[in-house]
């Protein structure tokens, strides 16, 4: 979803097909280090935007905690260090919003990093993005490489994963509604309680947000960030509780029955609120509203054939 963006984003400012080396996880598996240096070895690129990443909704992240840490350490591990080795100067890492504490003052600043305990549905994750942060820091501290770093919130659009259990949020009411719609169910059971407040970035507004930050000057980007804090966050600016959230979807979808929660499922961190001072004092600002998202979303949801009813 978010590299499909970025090069859509790269296009619509001039880059011709021809500048963009793009690979699929079927030619390339980024957890194998001999084919990662070889694809480097071969195609030389310049700059490396790493959206790549082992990902899932809550369900994901607590049933398969190993692979999330497994797959997210090694991805970063072979790609930061092949770019090293190939004199790639510039990269950027992007991570999570759960790389917080679970309990962080609200809005998060990047300050934020590392000052408490994580949450735990998704901390091996978490775990594996902060290690992507530090590796980029490292080899910046030592080797002088120019690897930035940018924290979006709660990513969605087209390209999403659609997949009942194992995606985000959003694609998996998108789903839920409107096979219930399509059903005629009498209701929609959604996970936790509804409380939880989280902040949604429409995936574009996320690609014009991570070629802003890499068009950024060296000496503005260090001026902005720090050696060991070097991350900037990016968020919409402001959030819904997951009821909110639950109600914007099934209008969108067009389901009209009744709404419940199970309170007997993990409702995660309270509050997951990004603090955008930083990339908005450079003068980036999201464009889309939620309700528009959503509907762009849904309308991608029926196109996608690749879907498994």
């Amino acid at each position: 979803m978010v590299g499909s963006a970025i090069v859509r984003n790269l296009l619509a400012q001039g880059f011709s097909p021809d500048d963009l080396i793009v690979c699929t996880h079927d030619k390339l598996d980024l957890c194998n280090q001999q084919a990662v240096q070889e694809f480097f070895a071969h195609e030389q690129p310049t700059q490396v935007y790493m959206a790549a990443a082992k990902v899932g909704g809550i369900h994901s992240n607590d049933t398969y905690p190993a692979d999330h840490i497994y797959d997210n350490l090694m991805i970063q591990c072979n790609v930061i260090h092949a770019a090293h080795l190939h004199n790639v100067q510039k990269l950027l890492f992007l991570g999570s919003s759960c790389i917080y504490p679970r309990l962080a003052r609200q809005p998060m600043s990047e300050e934020a990093l590392l000052t408490g305990v994580l949450e735990p549905t998704n901390e091996p994750y978490a775990v594996a993005k902060i290690a992507g942060i530090k590796l980029c820091e490292s080899y910046n501290r030592q080797h002088g490489r120019d690897y930035r770093c940018v924290m979006p919130t709660n990513l969605y659009g087209p390209g999403d994963n659609y997949h009942l259990e194992n995606s985000h949020v959003v694609p998996a009411l998108i789903r839920r509604f409107h096979e219930a719609k399509v059903n005629c169910a009498a209701e929609v059971a959604i996970w936790g309680t509804g409380g939880p407040k989280r902040e949604f970035l429409y995936v574009d507004d996320m690609a014009a947000a991570s070629v802003f930050v890499m068009g950024l000057s060296p000496e503005t980007y260090r001026a902005n960030t720090k050696p060991m804090c070097s991350h900037i966050n990016i968020g919409f600016g402001s959030d819904f509780t997951i009821a909110e959230l639950a109600l914007a979807i099934s209008v969108t979808v067009g389901y009209q029955g009744k709404i419940v929660f199970d309170a007997t499922r993990p409702d995660g961190a309270p509050r997951k609120l990004m603090d955008s001072t930083r990339i908005n004092s450079l003068g980036w600002q999201p464009h889309t509203e939620l309700i528009d998202g959503l509907a762009l979303t849904y309308a991608d949801f029926l196109r996608d054939r690749r879907i498994d009813f």
